[in-house]
């Protein structure tokens, strides 16, 4: 897993899988957000797999699909919405990180979290 911090309470990474949730986990993060949306490719772990497993360790997911190549104004509000209550640190994922990424800079730009 190739993890960039972005903040204290923000990292990104690229897709994770079911198996991956123990070592999201043992890194300390308190919060999954994925943002890569279902189907964009089919060997990618469904959005549902990853939460389940993210459950059985007390891990809070959240799903905010970002599809490729789109502007994020609706992600960064729901962001907004969500932040608050959100357990932190958290690690946002989508294929590479980038879109996730491009999200955080958005709402660290415009003062949502």
């Amino acid at each position: 897993m190739d993890l960039s911090k972005l903040t204290q309470d923000i990292s990104v990474t690229g897709q994770l899988t079911p198996k991956d949730m123990a070592l999201v986990k043992s890194l300390g993060f308190a919060s999954v957000i994925c943002n890569r949306p279902d189907g964009e490719s089919a060997d990618q772990p469904l959005f549902e797999s990853i939460s389940s497993a993210g459950a059985l360790l007390d891990l809070e997911t959240h799903y905010l699909p970002i599809s490729s190549g789109s502007q994020v104004p609706e992600q960064v509000h729901a962001l907004k919405e969500l932040w608050p209550e959100l357990p932190k640190p958290v690690l946002f994922y989508c294929r590479s990180g980038a879109r996730s990424a491009a999200l955080v800079d958005a709402a660290l730009t415009t003062g949502l979290v």
